[in-house]
């Protein structure tokens, strides 16, 4: 069975390398970021179990953050960390989607306690989804609710934009859609990047759903974009 994943997202470096040290002691897999933004990406590179997120962060706050993560659509669980004790700090995380709040100094085995209730109550969802919550093209499976990938009898490991990305494609089976249909639709209007981008993350999803399986589902439409369809 794997390793829960846990990040810590927590700007002093002392207590970052303790919860490091304990948490991998306890035998989950782990990783820390010292900054907002650093933990934004970790979070986006990789998918996670838990997430420890002080709210005292440089570069991109704590709360927002948590906003963002909880924009991505992710259910992974967020436990915040704060040095504050305030009634406004944990209203807010608890408003933006944080699953539970712990204040500084706290005891290392009563964050233990919160971590496991966190695993505990995600099972329970992913065993009793209904399969009305499922979308589905050929093999291929995903929720929405679970951020779940299934293809034939696999579970598929995306990152939120990977998942993202193939949620807009098998929302629009058969439909060919052009690079900026897809950025519209996954990284938003007002996104000003590179538009190669999309097919970056084409190629990232194709070398997990598509490559070690028989049959080819994305597809590129020459100088129009990329369909989902069983067939060349």
């Amino acid at each position: 069975m794997d390793k829960p994943k846990v990040l810590i997202i927590e700007d002093e470096e002392k207590i970052a390398r303790v919860l490091e040290l304990e948490l991998s002691y306890e035998d989950y897999e782990v990783k820390t970021a010292l900054n907002g933004l650093e933990g934004f990406q970790l979070f986006q590179s990789e998918t996670w179990d838990v997430i420890l997120l002080d709210v005292m962060l440089p570069g991109i706050s704590g709360i927002e953050l948590l906003r963002r993560i909880r924009s991505a659509q992710s259910n992974v669980s967020i436990i915040m960390l704060t040095a504050k004790d305030s009634v406004e700090d944990k209203v807010s995380g608890l408003d933006l989607g944080a699953n539970d709040y712990m204040t500084k100094p706290f005891q290392i085995e009563e964050l233990l306690a919160r971590i496991r209730v966190c695993l505990r109550n995600k099972r329970p969802i992913l065993d009793k989804v209904s399969e009305s919550s499922w979308l589905s093209f050929s093999d291929l499976k995903l929720s929405e609710t679970t951020h779940e990938v299934i293809r034939g009898d696999d579970r598929i490991e995306l990152t939120p934009r990977e998942f993202t990305l193939l949620s807009y494609l098998i929302k629009h089976p058969r439909q060919v859609l052009s690079r900026e249909q897809l950025l519209n639709g996954v990284w938003g209007y007002d996104y000003y990047g590179d538009t190669n981008v999309v097919d970056v993350y084409i190629r990232y999803l194709r070398n997990k759903i598509d490559k070690p399986y028989p049959t080819n589902l994305i597809h590129t439409i020459r100088g129009v974009g990329y369909v989902l369809r069983e067939t060349e």
